[in-house]
């Protein structure tokens, strides 16, 4: 797993382990505006999603990724293989869901290898249901369109979506890495995992989420509305949201020292 997920360990040995999780067509340098912050007192782990930034390609199995359940899995066997215990999972978007994935199987399996969840814009879903009274942003039909854009013209979708999600300009710095890190991703892969994220439901995970988690959500956040922060707070357990003066979807990466406060804050590390 180290190799194949480029996984690349920093800091204090000694120190409790923070891992970080990107989400969908990044890879671990998207947080580099964040981990230094954490690595004088902390051993930081990043690694790659499978598919993802420098990872091995050949490994993303169609029928293994068509769930986020096996990006879960590679989460848990580099956190047994580095020999985490009671690790600080930070997951943005969809690597939110996937750190929640995997936190509700090491409760049950009882090994200890998660501590606690910090979420960065995170959605359990990304379409409303109406019927649940759930607003997630999207009419599942406009997720599918978009969805569809993205296969047929994945460069396009990404110049077009990039600055969107960023919360920027298409010519401000962010929105510009963002939009080559979409770029760079195999078009096979993102157009797969794209509806593996952007179609998937895993609101039954985070209400039955069992460890203790802070959600940070930016108050203009292009795809998820305020409305999925205040469901989370009320439906899934041991979960405190701060709403963060920001836009767009990557706080992590537009402001960054907003997102190392708020971290430490809730770790207790002022």
């Amino acid at each position: 797993m180290i190799e194949r997920n480029n996984v690349v360990v920093s800091g204090s040995p000694q120190g409790r382990t923070v891992v970080f999780v990107h989400g969908f067509g990044c890879d671990q340098s998207m947080w580099r505006d964040v981990t230094p912050a954490f690595e004088a007192d902390h051993r930081v782990v990043l690694y790659d999603l499978t598919g993802m930034g420098q990872s091995d390609l050949s490994a993303y199995d169609v029928a293994r990724y068509d769930r986020l359940d096996a990006h879960a899995e590679d989460l848990l066997a580099i956190l047994t293989e580095i020999d985490a215990h009671n690790a600080v999972v930070v997951g943005h978007s969809v690597g939110a869901t996937i750190a929640v994935l995997a936190a509700n199987e090491v409760m049950t399996e009882g090994t200890g290898r998660i501590g606690e969840l910090i979420l960065v814009s995170p959605s359990p879903c990304f379409y409303t249901d109406e019927e649940a009274g759930y607003a997630g942003g999207f009419a599942r039909r406009d997720l599918e369109d978009l969805v569809k854009m993205l296969e047929d013209n994945h460069l396009g979708w990404s110049m077009q979506l990039a600055p969107t999600i960023a919360g920027q300009s298409a010519d401000e710095v962010q929105a510009d890495r963002l939009t080559q890190s979409f770029c760079r991703t195999d078009p096979g892969i993102a157009q797969h995992f794209g509806r593996v994220t952007f179609l998937g439901d895993h609101r039954a995970d985070f209400e039955h989420l069992a460890a203790p988690s802070l959600v940070l959500h930016c108050d203009a956040d292009a795809l998820v509305p305020m409305t999925v922060a205040e469901w989370m707070r009320d439906r899934v357990p041991g979960t405190r949201v701060h709403v963060l003066n920001a836009t767009g979807h990557c706080p992590h990466m537009t402001v960054p020292a907003d997102v190392v406060a708020a971290m430490r804050d809730h770790l207790g590390e002022v």
